[in-house]
């Protein structure tokens, strides 16, 4: 229940159409991913395991800056030296923070969803396949059972997700909207694995004037297959008897069926779905690369880590903050913004010390008056001094 005060008394407030949004999604909402899909596609297709991994290593290899409390959060007694060590050094005694975010972001990606568990000291990740959510008909979650064993009140749980079409409660993968691709990608891999260890030779069948027994059928089969198999050498001579003449059934063959401009095209696709310029991936000397990385920056993982930060300031309360300023692929903006603050400082229309906090610096003693700037002309503080020196006679 939200309690919130007006004129003096404690009222409830909650969503009236909240017991109809729970009806709708259902007493409880788990993974509808098609996780094992997704996993395998992350382990066997080699576009779809990069891209994920970019992404991750992005979004995990930031970290945060925690500034003043904003309101008091779903847990309290959180102090800020704390929520610092658990967010940047030490999320719990057995991992390190990267092994942490790199759990929640690739659950992210895979699954759409990445949940928390805090135990008043330490966070622990559970695993976003295994996490069902139970609805509440008037205040929105009333908790969470993991595995279906392991009940989660809703306090002790906090969690972020992407966006999906079919669901408030839950986010969808990102690899959900290229998996036709993947089918395809997957097709292509078997078909070339099967033409390859059968030594398949495309539009070939062997002819005869003569009337074969089945005897005689099966012996000249065996043979050729011995003989002319590619995985055995399939270009040496052979000899046909028996009026036994090749011919070729199909002009076609293997580069004819341009498997390589297919398979780039669904790579891109896959690799743009998942938010990565695919030029990232094809490297090379281009002055594209630079626009890119900071458009993948931008559009992907500043906004991911954002979901991250969003479900952190919701659950403790604190101003966090991610620190790009080591990011390379963002030190232009940096400029900018830092040239910006400072025109705004020297203009008179901000502090020193406001500008430090936008820009995330602790203040200073004696920088919070405003600066008066000055002109040929006169002050700006009194305009009547300056000019003209007034002549005096002697």
């Amino acid at each position: 229940m939200a309690l919130e005060r007006f004129r003096g008394w404690l009222v409830e407030k909650l969503n009236p159409a909240q017991p109809y949004i729970q009806t709708d999604e259902g007493s409880s909402v788990s993974s509808s991913s098609r996780i094992v899909t997704y996993r395998n596609a992350f382990r066997h297709i080699d576009s779809v395991n990069r891209a994920v991994n970019m992404v991750i290593a992005a979004s995990s290899s930031l970290d945060y800056d925690i500034k003043d409390k904003v309101h008091e959060g779903v847990v309290v007694g959180i102090r800020q030296k704390t929520l610092n060590t658990l967010l940047n050094f030490r999320p719990n005694p057995y991992q390190s923070a990267q092994d942490f975010r790199r759990e929640l972001f690739k659950d992210l990606l895979l699954d759409g969803n990445a949940f928390i568990h805090f135990d008043g000291t330490f966070m622990y990740h559970l695993p976003a396949d295994n996490v069902e959510i139970l609805t509440d008909p008037k205040t929105f979650i009333r908790g969470y059972k993991y595995n279906a064993k392991v009940l989660f009140e809703e306090k002790d749980v906090f969690y972020f997700k992407d966006v999906s079409s079919t669901s408030i409660y839950r986010g969808s993968s990102r690899l959900e909207s290229c998996l036709e691709n993947i089918n395809i990608l997957y097709s292509m891999q078997e078909f070339q694995q099967k033409f390859f260890e059968n030594g398949t030779i495309f539009g070939l069948v062997l002819t005869s004037e003569n009337t074969l027994s089945q005897q005689a059928k099966e012996k000249t089969l065996q043979y050729w297959q011995q003989r002319y198999n590619s995985k055995s050498g399939g270009k040496r001579p052979i000899i046909l008897d028996s009026g036994l003449k090749p011919q070729r059934l199909s002009e076609q063959n293997f580069n004819d069926l341009d498997f390589d401009q297919a398979i780039k095209t669904h790579n891109e696709r896959i690799i743009s779905s998942i938010g990565v310029p695919p030029l990232l991936l094809q490297g090379g000397n281009n002055a594209n690369i630079a626009p890119n990385l900071r458009l993948f920056y931008l559009e992907t993982v500043l906004p991911i880590v954002r979901l991250y930060i969003s479900a952190i300031e919701r659950y403790f309360g604190y101003d966090v903050e991610a620190i790009t300023s080591n990011v390379s692929a963002l030190q232009p903006d940096i400029g900018e913004l830092a040239k910006y603050h400072s025109t705004l400082v020297n203009g008179g229309i901000i502090t020193p010390n406001e500008a430090r906090v936008e820009l995330r610096y602790p203040k200073l003693d004696g920088q919070d008056t405003i600066r008066i700037p000055a002109n040929i002309a006169g002050s700006a503080a009194d305009p009547s001094l300056g000019g003209r020196p007034s002549t005096t006679k002697e």
